[in-house]
C-alpha cells in the first residue's frame, strides 16, 4: 500500500519520453515518405516497431530498476483486464466483418441502399448509404472502397458536384465509425474508459442525430442533382444484411459484445454456407483472416497498454496534469481540454484508432481528476479522433479517394464540404454547456468508488 502512495505521489515529466518517441517516428517518417511521394506515406512505416522502440526507451530510461523490475511494471498494464477484453474484441470484431463481407454482406447494403435512393436525393442518399454501411461494417475504410466507385459512376451523368459528393461518402463513413458498435475506435474508447458500448452510443447518438440532420438538410439544398438520374444497383438479397443489423440490435439492447460478436459471426457464416458463398472450411479461413487482419492494433494496444503502466508508475501522467492544471478552470474547459487531446493526437498518428489508444491512460485520469463522466469522455476521445481524422489530407481516407478518382478532386476541395465534421465537433462542444444534455444521455451518475454507473433506485 505504501509503493502505491509513493507512485501516485511521483511526478516526472521523463516518463512521457515513450509515447513522445513514438509520435515522433510515427509522424517523422510520415512526413519524410511524403515529402519522397511515397504513396500512403503515413502508413508505411509500422505503428507496432514504433511503438516497440518506444517500449525499448522505456525500458532504458528506467535502467535502475532493472529489466525484471520494469518488465514486472509493463506486463501489468500490458495483461490488464481492460486491455485484454479490447484485445478479445478486436480479434472477434475482425472475424465478423471478415466473414459477412465474405459472404456478400456489403455488396447487398450497398446495392439495397442504392435501389431506394430517389434520383432527386442521390448526394443526401450517398451520404446516408455510407453511414450505415461504415455503422454495420465498423470500417470507414471499407466504406469508402465500397461506395466510392459507385458514386464516380453518377457524378458526371447526373450533373452532380463531385467535392460534395466525395464528402457526403466520407463524412458519412466517419459518421459510422463514431457511431459502429464493433469499429477499433468505439472498442478502443470504450475498454480504455471502462464503459459500455450502449452508454457510449448513447452519448454519441443525441450529438450525432443534429449534425445529421443539418448535414441532410445542406446536402438536399446544395447537392441535388442537376438532371434526376437513377442509380442503376446490382442485386442484392435482404437476408445478407441481416448480420448486420442483427449486432446492432443486440449491442443497443445490452447484450453483452462477445455474445453479440459470436452471435454476428454465426449467424454470418450460416447464411454464407446456406447460399453458397461459402464452405464450412472457407467459414473456419474467414475467421483466421479476420483475425489476422487485427494483429496490428492488437499488438499496438498490447505494448502501449504496457507503456502506459510504466508512465504512471513512474510518475509521467501526475506531471502530465500537474502541468495542464493551469488551462483547466473546472469540468467544462477539461471536456474542451480532451477534445484538442484527441484532435492533435490524430493530427499527429494520422490514424483515429491509435490516437485512442495512446491518449486512453491520460484522458483516463483526466476524467477522473475533474469528475468528468468515464462515458463522457469516452465518447469525447471517438467523436474527435474521428473528427480529424476526416479532416486532415494525409489520412488513409483521403488518400484512398484521391486513388480511387484518380486525383479528380483535390482534398483540400472536400474539406470544404465535410459539414457534418464540422457541425459535429460544434454540437459536441455545445452539449457541454447544457445539463439537459448530460440528463438525458447519462443514466445514473458515475460511481469513482465502484467504477460504474449508479442510478437513483441502487442508492
Amino acid at each position: 500500500m505504501n509503493n502505491e502512495m509513493n507512485n501516485e505521489r511521483k511526478s516526472s515529466g521523463l516518463p512521457l519520453l515513450p509515447f513522445l518517441i513514438f509520435i515522433a517516428i510515427y509522424m517523422g517518417a510520415g512526413i519524410i515518405l511524403q515529402i519522397q511521394g511515397v504513396e500512403m506515406a503515413f502508413y508505411q512505416f509500422p505503428s507496432v516497431v514504433a511503438m516497440f522502440i518506444a517500449v525499448i526507451v522505456g525500458f532504458a530510461i528506467h535502467y535502475k530498476t532493472g529489466v525484471n523490475g520494469n518488465f514486472a511494471i509493463f506486463a501489468k498494464g500490458a495483461g490488464n483486464e481492460d486491455i485484454l477484453t479490447m484485445l478479445m474484441i478486436f480479434l472477434l470484431a475482425g472475424a465478423f466483418s471478415t466473414v459477412a463481407r465474405a459472404m456478400g454482406g456489403i455488396d447487398s447494403t450497398v446495392n439495397l441502399g442504392v435501389s431506394i435512393i430517389p434520383a432527386s436525393m442521390l448526394t443526401v442518399g450517398i451520404f446516408l448509404i455510407s453511414g450505415f454501411l461504415s455503422i454495420a461494417t465498423g470500417t470507414s475504410m471499407g466504406t469508402v472502397a465500397a461506395l466510392i466507385p459507385i458514386a464516380l459512376g453518377v457524378v458526371d451523368k447526373a450533373g452532380l458536384n463531385l467535392p460534395i459528393v466525395m464528402a457526403a461518402c466520407l463524412s458519412g463513413a466517419m459518421l459510422g465509425d463514431n457511431l459502429s458498435m464493433i469499429s477499433d475506435t468505439t472498442i478502443a474508447a470504450t475498454r480504455t474508459q471502462n464503459v459500455e458500448l450502449k452508454d457510449k452510443f448513447r452519448t454519441n447518438f443525441w450529438i450525432t442525430l443534429p449534425a445529421a440532420l443539418v448535414t441532410c438538410v445542406l446536402l438536399v439544398k446544395f447537392g441535388s442533382p442537376d438532371t434526376a438520374v437513377a442509380i442503376q444497383a446490382d442485386d442484392y438479397s435482404l437476408v445478407k444484411v441481416i448480420p448486420y443489423l442483427l449486432v446492432l440490435a443486440l449491442a443497443l439492447i445490452g447484450m453483452n459484445v462477445f455474445e453479440v460478436l459470436l452471435i454476428g459471426i454465426v449467424s454470418a457464416g450460416t447464411i454464407g454456407i446456406g447460399y453458397g458463398d461459402l464452405g464450412a472450411l472457407e467459414f473456419a479461413v474467414k475467421i483466421w483472416e479476420g483475425f489476422q487482419g487485427m494483429i496490428e492494433v492488437f499488438l499496438l494496444s498490447m505494448l502501449a497498454g504496457g507503456i502506459a503502466e510504466m508512465t504512471r508508475h513512474y510518475g509521467g501522467i501526475n506531471w502530465f496534469l500537474d502541468k495542464i492544471s493551469g488551462l483547466f478552470t473546472g469540468r467544462k474547459s477539461a471536456k474542451v481540454g480532451l477534445c484538442f487531446l484527441a484532435g492533435l493526437t490524430d493530427m499527429a498518428t494520422a490514424n483515429n484508432t491509435v490516437a485512442i489508444i495512446v491518449d486512453g491512460a491520460m484522458a483516463k485520469d483526466i476524467s477522473k481528476r475533474y469528475e468528468i463522466d468515464p462515458r463522457t469522455t469516452a465518447s469525447i476521445l471517438d467523436i474527435f479522433s474521428c473528427i480529424f481524422q476526416g479532416l486532415i489530407p494525409y489520412g488513409a481516407q483521403f488518400l484512398l479517394i484521391a486513388s480511387l478518382t484518380k486525383g479528380r478532386v483535390s482534398p483540400m476541395e472536400v474539406i470544404l464540404y465535410n459539414w457534418y465534421l464540422f457541425l459535429l465537433g460544434g454540437f459536441t462542444i455545445l452539449s457541454f454547456f447544457f445539463p439537459a444534455y448530460e440528463r438525458l444521455t447519462l443514466k445514473g451518475k458515475w460511481d469513482w468508488d465502484e467504477n460504474r454507473p449508479v442510478v437513483a433506485s441502487e442508492k
